[in-house]
């Protein structure tokens, strides 16, 4: 009596469950009390099922919330990490530059050297 106390309500639903699925399983010859009895641990493996969902359900909630709240501090962050957009802007214009300013000087020593 541990885990179940006489104050936890059970649904109507689950004792109908319980007792459906107790007499399916009804051997010839089993008592009503046997049955009864049957329903009741089947009651209790119901509701048993369902608080650990519950308590499955809370954490992986808990874990969600804990990696949104984890995320927008990557993202601030890996911004102040990057590079300025002005910096990033000047690297192809400036090996643009180099590139040519490379090609004229080859076309100038190929033809005067």
């Amino acid at each position: 009596m541990a885990r179940y106390s006489k104050k936890e309500k059970v649904s109507e639903q689950t004792k109908e469950e319980a007792v459906t699925i107790a007499k399916g399983i009804q051997k010839p010859g089993q008592s009503k009390e046997q049955t009864k009895l049957v329903a009741q641990g089947i009651q209790k493996g119901i509701e048993l099922y369902k608080k650990q969902h519950k308590e499955k359900s809370r954490e992986l909630d808990k874990k969600l919330r804990k990696a949104k709240e984890v995320k927008p501090e990557i993202n601030e962050n890996d911004d102040s990490n990057l590079p300025s957009s002005t910096s990033t802007n000047r690297l192809p214009w400036l090996l643009l530059v180099v590139s040519w300013l490379g090609f004229i000087g080859f076309i100038a020593y190929s033809k005067f050297g």
